[in-house]
């Protein structure tokens, strides 16, 4: 889950970090009171979870409020690299003495977290490691190490902080560990840790961070209340806004066949075969949905992800597709079982088990009686029953609708 740049400077403060004055705003009536509050000149920077802004123009200088309207007129209706702005930070401009990079990241390959800084901040640090390799300087920390003071110094001196104390930055690579560890993320990263203040006064001097950018993982959200908190102003899907408040991996797609499996490459490939049904029927009936259970799904999750399934009005039919390892067929069965008692819904369920307690499972299932429930061998043979359900389905809506006109 990455975080809009305002987002970011959130736990940035929370940890203590030092950060401009800002003020987020969606409207330039906001933006009007945000400058006033904030003061000139100050920075209009569009907010979206991707770089660059500032060669698109999504960052902007304005000297008066006549100038910050004008900015955030042009700013708010973008849309950077496909990304369209959820609003702009009002920011103060600071007089910038020498910029740093710092972040902290997940190492998905070793499995070691990362500090990486450079000097050499402002830009991206990619295009610093390939004209200035040896500027770049990197820290690997196991999982089973942790990030302390003395190595954030080590780090500090390491960097070549010419222009700042380098106890202060110490502190801040220490501060941002902690956000790191604190939130789940996979990346904390300030790009530029910048030196302000007045280059002729020593005591004005400090170090802060004009722009971050943070990702979370996202499954660790069950940890932070789903992260309610982070909820992209621009769009919340409900359907994925209620799968994550459950813990559960959820993409919201177009088709008309939910469906569910416990694995992301099983889920996967059922979405695929969903799609190669609906070709081969010309019916071009689609996956509605990816959601994956995970490993060793309780009924209990099970009953919630087909009820958030079953409640999309595009949904028109469901595939449950469960290989069973870690998770027992015969709970995911009662979970089945128990959502569609509760669920009153016409919707049919198309259900494929394979593996651990799948005879128990399927026998749940037939004793339950609902006539509801189909049942299937494969997954190829699940898919096309799914898409063909959907279809006649769909007909039947059609065909009504134009009897009642």
């Amino acid at each position: 889950m990455d975080l809009y740049e305002y987002q970011a400077r959130e736990l940035l403060q929370e940890e203590g970090i030092a950060v401009p004055k800002a003020i987020f705003a969606q409207n330039s009536h906001e933006v009007a009171q945000a400058a006033q509050e904030i003061g000139y000149p100050c920075m209009i920077k569009g907010q979206v979870k991707i770089g660059h802004r500032g060669q698109a123009g999504g960052i902007k200088m304005a000297k008066d409020l006549d100038s910050a309207i004008l900015t955030s007129e042009q700013i708010l209706p973008m849309s950077i690299h496909g990304h369209k702005c959820s609003g702009v930070l009002v920011a103060e401009a600071k007089n910038i003495i020498h910029e740093y990079y710092v972040s902290i990241s997940l190492d998905r390959d070793s499995r070691d977290f990362d500090v990486l800084a450079t000097a050499h901040g402002g830009t991206e640090v990619e295009d610093i490691a390939k004209s200035h390799p040896e500027a770049v300087k990197r820290l690997h920390i196991s999982a089973l190490e942790d990030f302390d003071i003395t190595a954030a110094t080590d780090m500090a001196k390491a960097i070549g902080f010419y222009h700042a104390d380098v106890d202060q930055a110490a502190e801040i690579l220490l501060k941002m560990w902690r956000v790191f560890t604190k939130n789940d993320a996979t990346l904390v990263e300030i790009n530029p840790l910048a030196k302000i203040g007045d280059p002729e006064d020593e005591s004005s001097k400090s170090l802060s961070a004009l722009d971050a950018k943070i990702s979370l993982d996202d499954n660790a959200a069950f940890r932070h209340d789903g992260w309610k908190r982070f909820a992209d102003p621009i769009r919340v899907d409900p359907f994925e806004q209620q799968a994550r408040e459950h813990g559960l991996h959820y993409v919201h797609l177009n088709g008309q066949v939910g469906v569910i499996g416990n694995g992301a490459g099983l889920v996967m490939s059922s979405l695929d075969a969903v799609s190669g049904a609906g070709e081969q029927q010309g019916s071009e009936v689609k996956p509605a949905n990816f959601l994956d259970i995970g490993g060793g799904a309780s009924a209990d999750v099970m009953s919630k992800s087909l009820s958030i399934v079953l409640s999309d009005p595009q949904v028109v039919s469901v595939l449950v597709n469960v290989y069973g390892g870690i998770t027992s067929c015969k709970q995911v069965a009662e979970g089945i079982v128990l959502a569609l008692n509760e669920i009153i819904s016409p919707k049919p369920v198309v259900v494929r088990f394979d593996g651990n307690e799948a005879a128990e499972g399927l026998q749940i299932l037939s004793q339950s009686g609902n006539p509801r429930i189909h049942v299937a061998k494969t997954m190829e043979e699940a898919a096309h029953t799914a898409a063909r359900l959907a279809a006649q389905q769909s007909t039947t809506v059609s065909l009504a609708g134009r009897e009642g006109l």
